[in-house]
Order: C-alpha cells, then structure tokens, then sequence
C-alpha cells in the first residue's frame, strides 16, 4: 500500500468513528456508518440489508435479505471476499461511492468491496427499496435514475422486477451465478444468461457448457412455453428490447405474494413462493427438472421426447450410427435418408410440434414466403420459420447448419421447415414402396427372429406396444410366424439386440484369462475384454454350479434389452452356445458401488457431492423403470454390488435377473421362491412373499445409509447394542444425532442441511410398513429439493440383528424349502460382480 493510501486510510478510519450509526430505516446518509448488528429495511418491511453468517459458516457477508423471514438471502456484495470477525462496516461517500471496510483487531483497516460508479452528486443517500433493489440516489429525487443499483449486479437470485440481459451501449450482461456452496458464497460452476441480443433465449452453462437452454420468446411466452402454466405459477414473463437494452425479466400480478427464482450450487432453476401458513420456501416449478431439459441429448436432428425411448430420430431421418443409438448413445444425432446436393429440386418440409432449435439467425420483418426464398438460395440453411419474437412484428429465423436441441412439444411448439432432397418430397407412393422394402427386409429376417424367441423363450405377451420403427406408420408381422402377433410387438428390440459368438468373446477376454476377472456374484463370474473395435466388454459368464439359470437369463435379456436410460446398465447382447450363455454389456471402469464406498482407501476418493450425484442417479434409474419406462419393473435385488459406476462416476442400476414385470405401480405380486439379498430385501417380501416397488424402495433406503456412513447394513456392528445399520441410524434419529452416522472421512466437508434430508428420506425408505414407504417420485422430489417439508420417519423394518432373526425363518445353509411355509428361500451372495 503507498503512503497517501495509507493515509487515506488511516484518516478515513480516525474519522469515520464519529459518525453517526443508525438502526432500522431505510437510508443512509453520508457521514453515517452501517456496522455489523445494524440493518437498513425497506419503507414496506420487506427487506433487509446487513451482515449475515451463512448456514454454520463463521465467514461474515454483506446482503440482502427477507425481512422477517427465515434467512433467505437474495443479494450479496462480498461473495468471493467474506470478513472472517464481525468487524465490517459500511459507509457511503459525498460522491455516491459505496466503500465496505473491515477492521479486524491487530489488522490494518482493508477495502473489501466498493462500487465503481460516481457522479458530481450534490447529497448521495443509501437506500433499500421494497422491491428488494438496494440503491444509490439523489436525496431530493424519487425517480428512477440510479447512480448505483445492486439489481444490476445479480447474484444466484433473480426477483421480480430483476433483469437478466443486456446493456447495449456499454455492452455489459447481468446474469445469475451459483453459490459455490451453502457456506462459500463465492461464484460457482453454474451461470444463467439471456443469450444476447437477435435471438433471446435463457440459457445454463456450468461454467462454458451449455446445460439447458429455454427456447427463443415468442412474444407473451417462450418458444415451446406453456402460457397456461404461467398463469397458473401467477408469473408474467417479460421480454424488453429496444435500442438500450434486451433483457429478461417477470411480474408478479399480486404484489403481496413473495417469489424468487433460484440458481442452485447443483444447477437447477427453481421458482419458488413463500407459504405463509408453513412459513416456508415452496419450490412451484423447476425449469429444467425433465430428462430432455439436457442440453442437445439427442444430438443433430435427434428429437427428445419425456417419455422412453427419449430419443428419436425426425421422421424422414435415421440413427447416423445405429449401433450406438442401440446401445443408448444418441450424442452422434440422425441423418437425413437421402443427402442434400443444393440442387434446384430440393424443398422444405413442414415439422409441428418441435421447440425451435439452437443457433439460429434472425432477418426482421420477413414473412413465410420472403424467409423461405431467403432460406432456399442458401445451400447451408438446414431449416427456417417465422415467429414473433419481440411481441409486435415477425422475424425471420433460418439454421445454417444441422439442426440440435430438438424436442418434442406435446400440447404446443412451433412450425418448423426442414430442408430435404427429393427423393423425400414425392407422392405417397413412394412411403409405401419404402414400406414394401422394408416389410420384406424383416421377413426375410424371421428365422433369425424365431431363433431368438426359442433360445431365450421371449415372453412379449407381457410387455407393453412400443413405439414403431417408422414414426406413424404401422407394419404388419410375417404370416406363419411361431411369435405371431407378438412379433410385431418385439420388432424394434430384437432388432436392437446383438448376438456375439463364442470365439468372438473368447478371443475378447484372452480365453477368460484368470487376469481379466473383474468380480463374480450368483449369477457367476464376470470378465473384462476388448472386441476387435476397441470397445470395451464386460462378459457376465452363467456358472453351470448358479442357483440361477435359463429363466434368469432370459429374465435379465428380456429386460435390460428394453430399458434406456443413463441410470441403467446398457446391455450390448448375449452369447448362447450349447450350455454357455454369456450377457455382454459396456465396460464400467469404476465397477460397482460397493468396492469404493466400503474399502478405507477407496472412499477418500468419494466426497459428499460425489456420494449425492450417485444417490440422485440411483433414484432417477429406479423411478424410470417404476414410473416411467412403458412397463412397471420392481428390481428386487436392488444392492450396493449392483450399481456400477461408469468413468464419470454415473451410477448405473445392473442386474436384473430376478425382477419382475408388475401390472401398475399398486400391484402387491407374491412369489413362492423368495430371493434377494440380506441387508437389503424388504420385511413384507421376506415373511410372505409379497413384493412390490415399495420393496426396491426399502433397498433404496438402506443404501443411502451405506452411502452415507461408507458401512454396511449386514454385518453391522455397534458395541452398545445389536441394531443393524438401519436400526443404528434410528436410533441416533430418535436421539437428534443423526449425524453421527456419517462417515468420518469426509470430515465435515458436506452441507449438513443436505445429509440431513439424505437420512430423513432414507429412514422414510426403509420403514417397516410397506404403504408408508413413499413413492419413486416423491423420493426423487425430497433428494432434489432443498426446501421441501418430510415426513417424520416410523420404525424401520429389520431394524436390529436378533428383530430380524425373529420374523424371517430360513434353514442354516441360506438355500432351502422351510418346512412351515413351503416357499423356497433363495439369498444371494454379498460379493460384487
């Protein structure tokens, strides 16, 4: 610091201690300081400014917050540069100047933050209005016209009246940024913007990729928006641009009711509104909550759709690489069936239904005809339409390049005019000479099919109509087929599923070499190998001495080669020779769950944002296959041995030998040959047989303890007492120390608020009444959000050792038939695969 600084300093400090303090008004003026203790609040009590502690932080910030309300902070001067005392001050200056000092004892006075506009102000004031806008004024002026507003210097919180966008002339953005954590208010990964100015859509990055974009404004709502759902919210966005400025905003039709969008530490947009009666925060809507709210998920012309299969190729396009949109990977998008060749013959066809998609450019004032002759003399423009983007006048809007971010808009969505050769602009003849092709290609195809439906005894009676191969049109099944009407039905996946023979894995895994032996469970060992493409295998080998056998097998086929879904193991096909059968599936580098969450070294690696972005996939692949696939799946085996973790560390739910097809989500099935593992299998299922999704949610319950504590439910041990883990955690809930459940290497590095509601959800999983047990979807909506209000847990099921030993009879071998009840009782092994 040079000398006249510290002077400047120095005097400053020796001064400033005879100014005059002030308490709960509004304003303030030069010559009065705000010390930390003291609040300004706005003139209709809804604000606040001061400092604050965030969460269990020491760390001291300056903000503004909801008066009288549980602290909600809304806007912060020093995130990235927090006073570690309570000896910050505030004070403004005859110039308009904002200066925020801090004093610690034995420390020189520092400037820790300080605003950069200034003017010849005759009598500045400080002033926090009921909006929320804290400012810098003009004493005798009531007006608009701000030296300084904090509105435009948005935090992770946008309020009504806030903008998102741009200042034109100064060429400045005001967008929102995460917290790096509820306790570090420093800027985060995630950023939520108002793309700039020609075609203004909101847009989510974590930190310089695009995460979800809200589509182009379409005057009184967002391109593919529902204004039903607005109104319903009570929101009116708000889209100004002019020459001053383009930017984003809402309103609030009554003005009474307290709302906030949220930008969350983990990337989620949510709207939320205050609930008097509860006295709590409400989240009302989160703006990218949906599977195809992921930024270009199905890659160029790939449309996604809520609903499984989320993607599919555009009709008139096909997969550009179909082996690896069988197996899941639609990155690499769709092509068109026949190449353009900017020819004079080529056309548009008309698309409804779509969002619009990403990177479009605008020419103003065009309508359909001068936009689609704009678009047509280009040979790069891929698509065009027309939509009314600043409320008042049409604009023209062409892509000059394939086509990404698609999605299908059920009730709703533009028109759009895609590019096309030809060959694709004919009469109907040529649809229905393209389905003679193609009927013929699948009858010719048939003894492949009944191969199939022979070897693995294919029961598709019990499956649910999939989407055609061909979007809206219907092709009948090959007369004097043995599958009949059936086959119709399992046209697409058989399609989909590959056969590998038993050279081509044998050579894969160097003759099952003892070396590449990755892990073996009840099924039988599992092996890693390399087909000649380079792709990566694991090969799950069917043991002659398994419990488990052909019906397993063919269980397990029949459903993974079904299901899509990031949260689900992708199963590449199979391996049928003589008695071997062998399922291939993509290599996962980091194998199962349980191998790093219960090894001491291992673990370290696992931090708590790691630990909850795996329990969140865990409970979206197990609400999929619940909820969401066409079919109801109950697992039940669900285990930390059963979730494997990809090279991103995206779990991924695996073996599905022993689940089961159930007719709805209230379906109780009853099974005579109880299997599953201990620890892990639900009460109901054990005593009598019955299963249903409540008894994978049970499961679910006991590995988010496993998660959390990095210990296991079987095999527990406590000196003080013979409860489980289950039981133990329980126990410590009932005492209010639930938090010594958590594993001691992460050493208080997690949000305690968020491992809280972790072990609230999972003892609401596990407890011992299977209808108190929620369900998938309220499980998924307790983990994601940080505000919701749950339920007290009861008492869990198999709560300790010698409870369970007392409600569960099963012969000393774990294999057997008991003789008082006839089921036969089948647990498998703890080892993983």
């Amino acid at each position: 610091m040079g000398f006249f600084q510290l002077v400047f300093v120095c005097c400053t400090f020796t001064f400033l201690a005879s100014y005059r303090s002030i308490a709960t008004t509004d304003t303030l003026a030069p010559l009065q300081t705000l010390t930390d203790g003291q609040i300004l609040v706005s003139s209709n009590q809804k604000f606040a400014l001061g400092f604050f502690s965030p969460g269990n932080s020491s760390k001291r910030y300056l903000g503004i917050w909801f008066h009288n309300l549980p602290l909600t902070v809304v806007w912060v001067a020093n995130k990235g540069n927090p006073i570690n005392e309570s000896s910050g001050w505030l004070t403004i200056y005859s110039n308009g100047a904002l200066f925020l000092y801090n004093s610690s004892v034995g420390s020189p006075v520092s400037v820790v933050w300080s605003t950069n506009e200034t003017v010849a102000s005759k009598n500045p004031v400080l002033q926090v209005l009921g909006s929320g806008n804290l400012v810098v004024r003009e004493q005798e002026t009531n007006g608009h016209e701000y030296i300084w507003q904090s509105f435009d210097y948005v935090c992770d919180t946008l309020l009504p009246g806030m903008k998102l966008g741009w200042k034109l002339r100064s060429n400045t953005n005001r967008y929102m940024t995460s917290w790096k954590s509820s306790e570090d208010l420093s800027d985060g990964d995630f950023t939520f913007s108002l793309d700039p100015p020609d075609v203004p859509q909101l847009v989510l990055r974590r930190r310089s990729k695009k995460e979800f974009r809200q589509y182009p404004f379409a005057g009184y709502k967002f391109s593919g928006g529902n204004e039903v759902e607005n109104k319903t919210l009570m929101i009116k966005p708000v889209l100004v641009s002019n020459i001053e400025e383009v930017y984003y905003s809402y309103e609030m039709p009554d003005d009474s009711a307290l709302s906030r969008l949220l930008l969350t530490q983990r990337g989620s947009v949510q709207f939320l509104m205050f609930q008097n009666l509860s006295r709590e925060w409400r989240v009302v809507k989160t703006v990218n909550e949906d599977y195809c709210d992921q930024y270009g998920t199905c890659g160029p012309y790939g449309n996604c759709f809520s609903e499984g299969p989320n993607c599919r190729c555009l009709q008139r396009f096909l997969p550009r690489v179909q082996q690896d949109w069988r197996l899941s990977d639609w990155s690499g998008g769709c092509m068109r069936r026949y190449e353009l060749n900017c020819s004079s013959t080529e056309g548009f066809v008309k698309y409804d239904g779509l969002n619009l998609p990403d990177n479009a450019v605008v020419r103003a004032n065009y309508t359909l005809d001068h936009c689609r002759m704009e678009c047509v003399n280009k040979c790069d423009c891929m698509a065009y339409t027309t939509i009314n983007v600043n409320g008042n006048d049409s604009q023209c809007m062409m892509w000059l390049g394939a086509l990404v971010d698609l999605r299908n808009i059920p009730n709703g969505g533009e028109e759009l005019y895609i590019r096309m050769a030809s060959l694709e602009l004919g009469s109907d003849s040529n649809n229905k000479r393209r389905n003679i092709k193609l009927i013929v290609a699948i009858t010719t195809s048939t003894a492949s099919v009944l191969i199939l439906c022979i070897f693995l005894g294919l029961h598709i009676y019990r499956l649910k109509r999939r989407t055609p191969i061909v979007e809206n049109q219907t092709i009948p099944a090959p007369e004097n087929s043995l599958c009949g009407h059936e086959q119709e039905k399992s046209r697409e996946e058989v399609l989909e599923f590959s056969f590998f023979d038993l050279a081509t894995i044998s050579a894969a895994t160097d003759q099952f070499a003892l070396q590449n032996k990755i892990g073996e469970g009840g099924f039988g060992p599992v092996y890693k190998g390399a087909l000649q493409n380079g792709m990566e295998i694991a090969v799950k080998r069917l043991s002659k001495k398994s419990g488990q056998g052909v019906t397993e097998f063919t269980n397990e086929v029949t459903l993974i080669a079904k299901l899509q879904h990031r949260n689900l193991v992708w199963l590449l096909g199979c391996c049928i020779h003589e008695e071997e059968r062998m399922l291939i599936y993509e290599y996962l580098p980091n194998k199962s769950l349980d191998n790093l969450i219960f090894d001491e070294t291992k673990r370290k690696l696992l931090q708590w944002d790691d630990r909850f972005e795996i329990i969140l996939g865990i409970a979206r692949g197990l609400l999929y296959i619940h909820q969401d696939s066409r079919f109801t799946i109950i697992h039940r085996d669900l285990k930390t041995s059963n979730i494997l973790l990809d090279n991103e560390m995206i779990p991924k739910i695996s073996d599905f030998g022993i689940a089961r097809i159930s007719g709805t989500e209230e379906t109780i099935e009853n099974s005579n040959r109880i299997m599953g593992t201990l620890g892990y299998i639900s009460p109901e299922y054990a005593r009598t047989g019955d299963y249903s999704i409540k008894s994978d949610i049970f499961s679910l319950g006991v590995i988010l303890l496993e998660i959390i504590s990095g210990r296991k439910n079987w095999g527990f041990h406590h000196s003080e007492h013979n409860y489980n883990l289950l039981g133990h955690a329980w126990k410590l809930w009932n005492e209010g120390k639930a938090l010594e459940i958590v594993d001691e290497l992460l050493e208080g590095s997690y949000s305690l608020k968020e491992v809280m509601r972790c072990i609230q959800v999972a003892l609401l999983c596990g407890q011992n009444q299977a209808e108190e047990r929620p369900k998938m979807c309220g499980v998924v909506f307790m983990l994601m959000n940080e505000n919701a209000e749950l339920p007290q847990p009861k008492e869990p099921g198999f709560w300790s050792d010698s409870y369970g030993m007392k409600n569960i009879i099963y012969p000393s071998s774990c294999t057997g038939e008991d003789s008082s009840t006839g089921n036969e009782l089948t647990f498998t092994t703890m080892e993983g695969r």
